[in-house]
């Protein structure tokens, strides 16, 4: 029987049966028994459930169900409640799971039409036979199957269980390549038959193409659209990095002027290198804790952008208006911008917008982040005499997909966008070998967040961000209250009302935007120039904050430089997605559990042990100690945490970066230009000290937040100047820390010291 039960669950034919009268010496419990028997000859597992309560913690942990069979008389109450709550329950995570109500056929006369209408049909268990049952419900879960499957994924999926023979690429040919080596079959058994032989060609006409968007394809990046709500989308395979390069390359011709967020991932730079576009910077400000912050709304102003334009060396005197704008929504820190808000200063000034949403593809499936997102509303509810916007999204970031995974959604505005055009760029970039598996995630990404389902997800997640947002709050109060030190979150700390943050009701927190805004001057987000409602914090982006650096933006007395917890962290198992100074930014993604934050609690409280204990590093930091024995070897954890932030307030190197990131440098000549030398041949390696008055031949790029310091064709500036006495402090810092060294692209360490290439 054990084997029985494994079988059917591996097929999927999961079925859930909610009926209180399974174990009575009734008819109908009789019935309903037999029913069961009889499901399990058609490999149909059935799991039971006695009570409502019990129902909705199985639907809750079990999405892998394919029918509900609820017994329309649960509790034998004479109003139904608990059934019409639960069928509500299960329509808000499910429209389309299949619900079948038991009940006796007088009954039927009786269900409201709103209960009909959710319902998929009924059962007659007395009247009925339960082989006529049985094949109902295997009629409807093929049914469900069927508009499970989203267009690539469900063409794919069909093309690569035919089992036919492969004469095209790629040539392990659905990984019978890899049979013929013992290297090779150990890489066959590790991923599976299934992936390697959906991993296909394009030479499969059946599934379409990427390039010219025809067949499955095709259908999934309309499909795509119609969720996201563009009027158009494009699945991207080498990332947003990619997505933004299409973007750019459509849009800004030589020479063209294009007004620049500062905070902008590298691909933005590459961009602006291919495209030979005047850059205008948007400079964004860092906070206390080094955390890029939005660009003021006064810097988006006509007023401003002329004056930006008009005193930049490399826009100055030009009269051509800016071809496009691009901004980054949200931060890498989560801070989001009112998307609508930005259009409205930026319209006037440019017609096209990219919203560089790379962390943001869940904004538009959740009311809380409600005008913080470029596709908001519906295509046929745009100002189509405004800007014409793109996003692109990571859809393997905050989403369910494939590393590489991207899509790019554009809406018309004023500025057409000419499908033919805009696809000679898209074919520029994209490869005509195309992961089909990485293609297929992105469709399924587009079914999962579909309907009900997006709100459902984007919403548990929010939910397991708040719950270890408060617990550490309740756990930092707790601390403080014994005059003792723990770590914090950054977040408001109390809200409008004044209701502490770690006590606001988990509805209010997930349902009302107000609570996350970055009020003008509120004092926890350090961040000044702002209007209300202007910028948002993404709950689900929880920056953890170690003791050390003030909201004044000074170093303490005492205090815990974050990389240090982060070698700790990864010394148990848990990695961080960026670490600062004196912050650590965690990502609760779809695929965070109240198990995994729950751990990591665990792991901050013994990390607050250990440094309490000054345990020796060769039990708290092991690789660590291990590697470096002449430096650390007989220190303990918390004498190491001294030494650090000892070495930050020597070296000045939290002050430094703060400076360096504050100011814009001098352009000499175009991105463009500075990689045409670049590629001639020209400039050389010089250190630090005689970098001063050159200019990068390439972007410097410290990590993090691996957003530009200078940009290639900008002045590295005098030797006292921000950036050079910044990258100065940097490599004192890590001389005297090995093992903590940061990476910083475009900055190289050589014999007498760190180098760059300058012209």
């Amino acid at each position: 029987m054990a084997e029985q039960d494994q079988k059917p669950k591996t097929l999927g034919l999961n079925v859930l049966v909610v009926c209180g009268k399974l174990q009575e010496p009734t008819a109908i419990g009789r019935a309903a028994r037999a029913l069961l028997a009889d499901l399990q000859t058609h490999n149909i597992h059935a799991a039971l459930s006695l009570t409502a309560a019990d129902a909705g913690h199985e639907i809750e942990a079990d999405p892998h169900l394919q029918a509900i069979i609820l017994d329309w008389d649960l509790h034998q109450d004479p109003s139904h409640t608990a059934a019409k709550a639960l069928l509500k329950t299960i329509r808000a995570r499910n429209a389309k799971l299949p619900v079948f109500l038991l009940a006796e056929r007088n009954d039927a006369a009786h269900v409201p039409a709103e209960v009909m209408g959710e319902a998929d049909g009924f059962i007659w268990l007395l009247e009925d036979s339960m082989e006529f049952i049985s094949g109902r419900i295997l009629a409807a879960i093929r049914r469900y199957h069927a508009q499970l499957l989203p267009p690539m994924f469900g063409a794919l999926t069909k093309f690569a269980n035919e089992a036919e023979y492969s004469w095209h690429t790629p040539g392990h040919t659905g990984g019978s390549a890899f049979l013929r080596s013992p290297a090779g079959r150990m890489f066959y058994d590790y991923f599976g038959e299934k992936l390697l032989r959906a991993d296909l060609s394009i030479s499969v006409a059946g599934l379409g193409s990427l390039l010219d968007h025809t067949g499955p394809i095709g259908a999934a990046e309309r499909y795509a659209a119609h969720v996201f709500g563009s009027d158009r989308s494009y699945f991207v395979t080498n990332g947003t990095s990619t997505a933004n390069r299409v973007v750019m390359t459509a849009s800004v011709a030589r020479g063209e002027i294009v007004l620049a967020d500062r905070n902008a991932h590298k691909s933005i730079e590459h961009g602006l290198a291919l495209t030979g576009a005047k850059p205008a910077y948007l400079l964004p400000y860092r906070n206390h804790l080094g955390i890029i912050g939005p660009i003021p709304p006064a810097a988006l102003t006509p007023e401003a952008i002329a004056h930006n334009l008009a005193t930049s060396r490399l826009t100055a005197g030009c009269t051509a208006k800016p071809v496009l704008a691009i901004v980054t929504n949200s931060t890498y820190d989560g801070l989001c911008y009112n998307a609508a808000r930005v259009e409205e200063l930026l319209g006037p000034s440019v017609d096209r917008i990219l919203f560089d949403e790379a962390w943001f593809g869940h904004a538009r499936f959740n009311t809380l982040y409600q005008n913080h997102y470029a596709m908001r509303g519906e295509p046929a509810e745009t100002n189509r005499a405004g800007p014409t916007i793109f996003a692109t999204q990571s859809t393997h970031k905050l989403l369910a997909a494939l590393s590489q995974a991207s899509m790019l959604h554009l809406r018309e505005g004023r500025a057409k966008v000419a499908p033919v055009r805009f696809n000679e760029s898209l074919m520029m970039h994209a490869s005509t070998s195309p992961n089909y598996a990485i293609l297929a995630s992105t469709d399924i990404s587009s079914a999962m967040m579909d309907g009900a389902g997006g709100q459902l997800l984007t919403s548990e997640a929010i939910a397991e961000a708040i719950s270890f947002r408060q617990t550490m709050a309740r756990l930092q109060a707790e601390f403080a209250s014994r005059q003792d030190w723990f770590f914090g979150v950054w977040q408001p700390d109390t809200l409008s009302d004044g209701l502490a943050f770690a006590a606001a009701p988990m509805d209010m927190l997930a349902s009302e935007q107000a609570c996350w805004a970055l009020e003008p001057e509120a004092p926890w987000h350090g961040f000044t120039g702002l209007e209300p409602g202007y910028c948002m914090l993404d709950p689900i982006k929880v920056t953890l904050t170690t003791p050390g650096m003030a909201r004044s933006g000074k170093l303490e007395q005492t205090g815990i430089p974050a990389p240090l917890l982060a070698h700790y962290l990864a010394e148990h198992g848990i990695t961080p997605e960026k670490t600062a100074n004196f912050s650590i930014l965690f990502l609760f993604s779809i695929g965070v559990t109240k198990g995994k934050w729950g751990s990591l609690v665990n792991a901050l409280l013994d990390f607050k042990r250990d440094y309490d204990a000054n345990t020796p590093l060769a039990r708290a930091l092991p690789q660590l100690a291990a590697l470096h024995p002449a430096a650390y070897g007989a220190m303990g954890l918390r004498d190491l945490g001294h030494a650090m932030f000892s070495g930050l307030r020597a070296t000045g190197y939290p002050e430094r970066l703060q400076e360096a990131y504050n100011f814009l440098p001098q352009p000499e000549m175009i991105p463009a230009e500075a990689h045409d030398r670049l590629i001639r041949g020209e400039g050389g390696m010089a250190n630090l000290s005689a970098l001063a008055g050159g200019v990068a031949a390439t972007a410097i790029v410290p990590y993090p937040p691996g957003i530009p310091l200078l940009m290639p064709g900008e002045n590295f500036g005098t030797i006292d100047g921000p950036v050079l006495r910044y990258l100065a402090a940097l490599e004192d810092f890590d001389k005297r820390f090995p093992g903590f060294a940061h990476d910083t692209h475009g900055v190289e360490p050589g014999e007498n010291g760190y180098q760059a290439l300058r012209y």
